[in-house]
């Protein structure tokens, strides 16, 4: 995998034209949020564990890039408001 850190096209919330990706993303029925941070970092917990995956991602229009702390890669989609993460679907939590 080539590593280029912080490449001008790639950003994280909505600048240079990204969706909005920083909050929570959660699946139907709850059991895996993501939270993908302003500071371009995510955090999932699965079920009851908390921080199952932490890593870093990048934003290209609507699309991420994820890259695991222990070096995983996996990409991800926003469609109509929804994220398509490899084989998951995860919807926008709202803010109260």
């Amino acid at each position: 995998m080539r590593h280029q850190s912080n490449p001008p096209q790639e950003s994280t919330g909505q600048q240079g034209g990204a969706v909005d990706v920083v909050g929570m993303w959660v699946t139907a029925d709850g059991h895996i949020r993501q939270e993908l941070r302003a500071d371009g970092r995510y955090d999932e917990a699965r079920g009851s564990r908390p921080s199952a995956y932490t890593g870093r991602y990048t934003v290209t229009g609507s699309h991420l890039d994820y890259v695991d702390d222990t070096g995983f890669t996996a990409t991800g989609d926003i469609r109509d408001g929804v994220l398509f993460h490899e084989h998951l679907v995860l919807y926008k939590e709202q803010q109260a």
